[in-house]
């Protein structure tokens, strides 16, 4: 079985061995604009050959440029990536330094630290240092903005990030995550942008953007440790959770998917998903979600830390929860409001009380937080007829006590005869799954 490590040294002997042709990006643009723009038909035959070329060319690329090499001989820890002090990365032989600054109108200093890059993601050191004499005061760190990184074949978004002040408040550093960045950019473009305040030349609320631009040491991003298809899914009440691939990186470990559900929305809740590697859970960063161009499909990542291991035997996806239905074929009794639960399912209903009102009846009913009646066709049945919901209230806490709280609503009928039964046709609730998919490995590489 190859390990991590080996695998850092295989990386570090072809990086010695191949030499990156500096003139990679100019060649490129010069071959995407050189077609003539005369004849329609010829010139679209060329656009399809200059694009085929252009696509070998990265094709072949991908598996010699440098860019794609391992950079350093051991994975990043929690507290390295969390540094927002590129100067502490560095340190331990991660990243670029780039150092380029540009002073905006009033004074202050907006400096690139450094760059760290791999196929997950991108990551920004950056500080800005007010004028002497000045200093930061609260909620002036939201006064600067960061959202893209431009440059060849990149366009990336902000997607999360951090920043703190130094001891006498005089400088702000920061570093901000993008999406992950071409290794062919030779020159990338961040662009700051400043909300402007009254007693300013331009109109305050406005937005002032400072674009920097650096140039990128392809050779220092890091190629992944693995990535692998993983093509499975779960079946779950109304749909499919489809789990796509996983790339693990030296900064991050992201898994990408898919929801197909029936009703062609996403979930109302993403659930609960667990990595384990070698049956050890690895610490989840969160879950993004978008949209995508297929009808009645979202797409979904999910973040982890890098893995704990250089040794992998075993990675699963645990899928633990997600959200469920479950339908109801029995009416629930409304003669004897109490507060002992009913039990439908797993779950659990508190009939809490059945008022007569001026207008009909109000039913107070409690179920846990994420469960939600399927409130088409709702009735209640009273003197032998079937009346519909007239109003449902919004819902509010109910504190059993040890840390144990219900929501509660009322359903509020217009009927002279006092509700007999609740005819619920089904609730979505949070389902407990369980699901264990095993990521494949190869073990060969």
């Amino acid at each position: 079985m190859s390990t991590i490590e080996e695998k850092f040294h295989q990386h570090k002997e072809s990086l010695h061995q191949l030499k990156a042709p500096i003139e990679l990006e100019d060649r490129l643009r010069q071959a995407l604009y050189r077609a003539p723009a005369k004849k329609r038909k010829r010139n679209r035959a060329l656009t399809w050959s200059l694009s085929a070329a252009a696509a070998l060319l990265l094709f072949v690329l991908t598996y010699q440029y440098p860019a794609f090499a391992y950079y350093g001989g051991k994975l990043l820890n929690r507290e390295e990536l969390t540094s927002t002090s590129f100067s502490e990365v560095a340190e331990h032989g991660y990243g670029q330094t780039v150092g380029k600054s540009k002073t905006i109108q009033d004074g202050t200093v907006i400096t690139v630290t450094g760059v760290i890059a791999d196929d997950n993601e991108f990551l920004m050191y950056y500080t800005i240092d007010l004028p002497e004499g000045e200093t930061f005061k609260i909620g002036d760190s939201n006064r600067f903005d960061i959202y893209k990184v431009k440059g060849f074949l990149t366009d990336s978004n902000a997607t999360e990030g951090g920043s703190g002040y130094n001891k006498d408040r005089t400088r702000l550093q920061g570093v901000q995550k993008f999406e992950p960045v071409s290794p062919f950019s030779r020159t990338l473009t961040v662009e700051f942008s400043e909300w402007l305040e009254t007693g300013t030349t331009e109109k305050a609320g406005t937005k002032k953007v400072y674009p920097i631009s650096f140039k990128f040491e392809a050779n220092k991003a890091m190629k992944s440790i693995l990535r692998a298809d993983i093509a499975k899914s779960v079946p779950v009440d109304e749909g499919t959770v489809a789990y796509d691939s996983i790339t693990a990186s030296p900064t991050s470990t992201v898994i990408k998917g898919h929801y197909e559900m029936d009703n062609g929305e996403p979930p109302r809740y993403p659930g609960t998903m667990k990595l384990l590697v070698n049956g050890v859970e690895v610490n989840s960063w969160g879950m993004r979600s978008s949209g995508s161009n297929k009808k009645g499909v979202a797409n979904f990542e999910l973040g982890y830390d890098v893995l704990p291991t250089d040794k992998i035997e075993t990675m699963d996806i645990v899928l633990e929860s997600f959200p469920g239905y479950q339908k109801v074929t029995e009416p629930i009794s409304l003669t004897s409001p109490s507060d002992r639960s009913i039990r439908i399912g797993t779950e659990k209903l508190f009939v809490r009380s059945v008022t007569k009102t001026a207008s009909g009846y109000d039913i107070v009913i409690a179920r846990a937080q994420f469960t939600q009646f399927d409130t088409d066709g709702l009735l209640v049945q009273a003197g032998g007829k079937r009346v519909p919901i007239a109003s449902v209230s919004k819902a509010r806490p109910w504190d059993l006590g040890n840390n144990n709280v219900f929501w509660e609503q009322t359903y509020a009928v217009k009927t002279t005869d006092k509700p007999e039964f609740l005819l619920l046709q089904g609730f979505h609730y949070i389902k407990p799954y369980q699901e264990t998919i095993a990521i494949p490995i190869d073990t060969d590489k």
